[in-house]
């Protein structure tokens, strides 16, 4: 346990290396992981676990005695050091002893929190990992749908160099052209709101990688998701993961609370030293603690330490079914989300492409109006922003169930 604890690394200062101007997937996780301040707390807590594990079981520092035994206060020697043959200075060295099995839990309860620690940057490192790659996919996706916005856009400048013409020749009506101004108001009205989301997005990605960046890579990387065994890896889960050592600390408090039935010793030796006529002395003693009252002292804290253990393990337990159902539950959505960017790709926007190219044929040759013409566009690149829509949301679904176990 404690070699795969040393295994942590080390946090990066924040901010350590300037962000790309494009940024990829991977460098945004990697800057996360670099910048949060949440793993540089965590990796703090871990190695301050690290640092205290070796003083655990060691015995206490030693005690210096240094006193006066037999000074005279009344009779006839009162006040003096050296008529009194029993006066003496006298200094000592005392060490108490906790017994074995105490230092042996105690030492246990520090590796157990070392590696609690650990499991808590590890489930700190998914949770950012989750929550900087959902920041990405929503940045990338917010700034593919401008740029397909942009393209209605110079479909619909084209249209409007032509309309001109079309009218001078009778083709279409006047009235087409204040139409044509009012499409091109709603557009400028929606190219802000796209602006707009691009502008949200990077404020949250950049709360994870603490600077701006100017775009995403234009290439959505494949999420690697084995949703087959996932289930079965539920023990890795981040909120899990902190159990095990948990359960081990709770385990190392039973048995250093039973320890204390046994009772711990001490020794002493002092020297004293008399008046020159009567030489010094030595002395020599034992200690040892006496546990007489264990059905009142040390058998409650037992019982209440092992009451923990059942509490963990319980709220283990229903932690587990919730995670189960939660992770059921998002594999379910995950198939929805699948299937229904595969029908907007497949069949939505196809649809859509014909009906523009109908309108628009129609309209050249003067059966359908503008009106037509424009509403058709309009529900075509509708069509292909909830198609965007869909995959994001479809990609930040893996994501999400990609970086939910640890590896």
């Amino acid at each position: 346990m404690l070699a795969a604890a040393v295994a942590v690394p080390v946090a990066v200062a924040a901010n350590s290396n300037p962000a790309p101007t494009k940024l990829s997937l991977p460098q945004a996780l990697l800057l996360a992981e670099q910048r949060a301040p949440s793993l540089v707390a965590r990796q703090s807590a871990f190695d301050s676990a690290q640092v205290a594990r070796p003083a655990a079981g060691h015995l206490p520092d030693p005690k210096l005695t240094i006193g006066v035994d037999n000074y005279p206060v009344s009779g006839p020697d009162r006040f003096s050091w050296n008529r009194d043959s029993m006066t003496m200075r006298r200094v000592g060295l005392m060490q108490d002893v906790p017994n074995a099995a105490k230092r042996a839990a105690q030492r246990d309860g520090a590796e157990a929190k070392a590696a609690r620690e650990q499991a808590l940057w590890q489930a700190e490192r998914l949770a950012v990992r989750r929550e900087a790659a959902a920041a990405w996919i929503n940045r990338h996706y917010a700034e593919r749908k401008l740029a397909e916005f942009a393209v209605l856009e110079r479909e619909n400048q084209v249209l409007q160099q032509t309309l001109a013409v079309r009218i001078a020749t009778g083709k279409s009506m006047p009235a087409d052209a204040t139409m044509a101004r009012q499409e091109l108001l709603m557009l400028a009205e929606r190219r802000e709101e796209l602006a707009s989301a691009v502008e949200q997005t990077g404020v949250a990605l950049r709360r994870w990688i603490g600077e701006a960046v100017e775009h995403t890579t234009g290439e959505m990387p494949v999420i690697e998701l084995d949703t087959a065994s996932l289930l079965g890896r539920l023990d890795r889960h981040g909120e899990l993961i902190v159990f095990a050592p948990a359960l081990a600390m709770a385990r190392a408090e039973v048995d250093e609370a039973s320890a204390g039935t046994h009772g711990d010793w001490g020794w002493e030796v002092g020297y004293g030293n008399r008046s020159r006529a009567y030489g010094g002395m030595v002395s020599f003693q034992l200690t040892f603690e006496l546990p007489l009252s264990s059905a009142t002292r040390q058998d409650p804290q037992i019982a209440a330490r092992r009451k923990d253990i059942e509490r963990l393990e319980a709220e283990r337990e229903d932690v587990l079914r919730r995670i189960d159902a939660e992770v059921r539950s998002q594999m379910s959505e995950l198939q929805r989300l699948e299937s229904a960017a595969l029908r907007q790709r497949t069949a939505a926007m196809p649809l859509a492409a014909e009906r523009v190219k109908l309108t628009l044929t129609s309209y050249e040759a003067g059966r359908a109006d503008l009106g037509a013409v424009l509403a058709a566009r309009k529900d075509a690149a509708e069509v292909q922003l909830r198609a965007l829509d869909l995959e994001a949301q479809l990609m930040a679904q893996r994501a999400r169930l990609a970086y939910l176990v640890s590896e």
